[in-house]
């Protein structure tokens, strides 16, 4: 089977978030079942710096009034279709935002681009290949199976892949005009509260939609998850499925991960401490007997780092440290920063995101708090269950999906990978955090859990399967 991806990011050449990772294991694992996946993507300067030598498979004059290219090379394993577009996408800034922090006031044309070039490829644009099912990937590709639905490969099936309902990919109804797409599909695809959402377009036009959890797939049918959209998705319920993120278990593996200071397995947990000291000298903590915890995310409301802002007296107050590496609102930034003034050496901060450090934190942390209001998925809770960093997260999502609750039941069947905590407010962070520390107060009851959680199967095999499995019945349907 033949599957064409569209991503507007894909790990290890661009990475933003967890689309990237999930872009770049998913084709990897899809070979086991005998599926071929090219992505395509554009070409940003990152992109077009690694891939060294390309075949020219489309030469492309004027789209939306730029000169475009697809070139095609075979990346650490990765089939790729790189959009090389210089106009739109060979920029000094991130994939979506200048070096200023602000969008690309044309985000609209260059992901617009994406997606018509994808359901070109779609139509067979590309000599000797042709996709039998499309896969989009958010909304930076969601116009993909629109495309399609009004061109000559309406027949072919698409999927589309929904990792946060909050990107919806908004833009004026004036710029519709534009899209080359015919008048009806503004009303019939596009109309979000008298603009256009590009995310809409994907969910009213695929042939199936995914998630990246099934308690998100539920969850996006309510006002609180569903962004204005849960109407859509209400009307599309039985072609809604959730399926849970794997990881690639080659990168994130605590027996071979270059990026630690010291390999380690669940047999030989007493080497993961040249970590945890690694971890306080690099943040400035006292290395002491007290939990570590770590906080490796974008610093933003839906992450709940306000809620973290509120609760990290309490932390210091019992005993605990607290080390965070992320990036995101400033006055969240500014609140990290003074928590770090007011407690010297029990609490570190590093604005910014850095790969090694993370690979770091999840093996030498203690524990990992993810305090999501909101979390389709979630990677991070996963790689902490792969390096034995016991997660405390949020009852919500993905989160809920993944992280066996050490309750005393849990506990008791040996079974227990973390701690949740409900409601998502500081008070219920304060509950949780007391929970953990309990916990980590019993030296065996807290070895019990990390080797639990690094037991757990969070590799990209069942998922696969899952996602084979839906391919072949779309495909199957569609001949």
């Amino acid at each position: 089977m033949r599957i064409l991806s569209v991503t507007s990011e894909i790990y290890p050449l661009v990475k933003t978030g967890g689309l990237a990772d999930v872009a770049g294991a998913l084709p990897l694992a899809l070979k086991a079942h005998d599926i071929e996946v090219k992505t395509l993507v554009p070409g940003y300067p990152a992109v077009m710096r690694v891939i060294g030598k390309a075949e020219e498979r489309l030469h492309l004059p004027d789209v939306f009034g730029v000169e475009a290219r697809v070139l095609e090379v075979e990346h650490e394993g990765l089939d790729l279709l790189v959009l090389d577009a210089p106009a739109l996408f060979d920029r000094m800034g991130g994939p979506y935002i200048d070096q200023n922090g602000a969008d690309y006031g044309d985000n609209w044309k260059r992901f617009a681009l994406l997606s018509k070039i994808g359901a070109e490829i779609a139509a067979g644009a590309i000599e000797g290949w042709q996709p039998d099912l499309v896969h989009a990937h958010d909304w930076q590709a969601a116009l993909t199976p629109l495309y399609m639905r009004h061109s000559t490969t309406a027949g072919t099936p698409s999927v589309i892949t929904i990792h946060n309902m909050a990107f919806q990919g908004q833009f004026s109804s004036e710029l519709f005009a534009q899209l080359g797409l015919p008048d009806r599909a503004y009303m019939e695809s596009l109309e979000y509260y008298g603009r256009v959402s590009y995310l809409k377009g994907g969910l009213t036009s695929a042939t199936a939609i995914t998630t990246v959890s099934p308690s998100y797939a539920e969850e996006i049918l309510t006002p609180e998850y569903g962004m204005g959209l849960e109407g859509v998705i209400a009307s599309r319920a039985e072609d809604v499925y959730g399926i849970v993120n794997g990881i690639d278990a080659a990168v994130w593996n605590p027996a071979s991960d270059p990026l630690l200071v010291e390999n380690y397995t669940a047999a030989a947990l007493r080497k993961r401490m040249a970590n945890r000291a690694a971890v306080a000298s690099h943040f400035g903590l006292d290395d002491d007997e007290g939990p570590i915890f770590c906080v490796i995310s974008r610093l933003t409301w839906q992450k709940g780092m306000d809620l973290l802002a509120e609760v990290v007296d309490d932390i210091v107050a019992a005993g605990g440290k607290l080390a965070v590496l992320g990036t995101g609102d400033a006055a969240l930034e500014g609140a990290m920063r003074a928590a770090a003034g007011r407690h010297n050496r029990r609490v570190g901060v590093i604005i910014g995101y850095d790969e090694q450090l993370s690979h770091l934190l999840q093996g030498g942390a203690d524990a990992i708090l993810v305090p999501s209001r909101f979390e389709p998925c979630g990677l991070t809770q996963l790689y902490a269950l792969r390096y034995g960093c016991v997660p405390v997260v949020a009852r919500t999502g993905g989160l809920a999906d993944t992280i066996v609750d050490a309750n005393e039941a849990a506990l008791g069947a040996r079974a227990a990978t973390g701690v949740q905590f409900s409601p998502v407010t500081a008070d219920g962070l304060r509950h949780g955090l007391r929970r953990a520390i309990r916990l980590y107060g019993d030296a065996k009851l807290w070895t019990q859990i990390q080797k639990q959680g690094m037991k757990a199967d969070v590799s990209w095999g069942k998922s696969a399967e899952r996602y084979a499995d839906l391919y072949q019945r779309l495909v199957s349907k569609g001949h």
